[in-house]
């Protein structure tokens, strides 16, 4: 499987949030911690919804979370 286009802070900003878990932010955004955890390894891309939920979460605009790399012009 091919990695996503993307990159995030997921992983530090659940740190920063007093060491949260995977499974904590799985429940607070209601994803499931497998799914956090092929997001933060950039071996799965959320949709819309869940990217949004995700920074909202943290208290983030989204481009602070996530970074999209492709090298399309």
């Amino acid at each position: 499987m091919a990695p996503t286009p993307f990159t995030n802070e997921i992983k530090t900003l659940r740190f920063l949030a007093g060491e949260m878990t995977q499974g904590d932010l799985g429940d607070k955004v209601g994803v499931t911690r497998q799914t956090i955890a092929a997001i933060e390894q950039g071996k799965y891309s959320p949709s819309l919804e869940v990217a949004f939920r995700i920074a909202h979460v943290f208290g983030k605009p989204l481009d602070e979370v996530f970074r999209w790399t492709n090298g399309i012009a």
